[in-house]
């Protein structure tokens, strides 16, 4: 399995932490999530934490891309 990256995060004057996905956002983090994201990103690596970013937003591949594209569903 490939490690995730092009991930990248910026923390708003209001406290909150915006992740991005190559250049686009991703997901937005508040509260206590994004201080606990920011305590456990200044602790890792860059490796580290492009998993930690992949894991917040929900972006893991899965394996199943392929037979998605082949389903019916998704025929147009």
């Amino acid at each position: 399995m490939n490690d995730p990256s092009g991930f990248d995060w910026r923390q708003a004057k209001d406290g909150s932490l915006q992740v991005f996905h190559h250049g686009r956002l991703a997901s937005t983090l508040r509260g206590p999530k994004a201080a606990a994201l920011l305590e456990d990103l200044a602790g890792c690596d860059e490796e580290a934490a492009q998993q930690l970013l992949a894991r917040v937003t929900g972006n893991y591949k899965r394996g199943n891309e392929s037979l998605a594209a082949a389903h019916p569903r998704n025929q147009r």
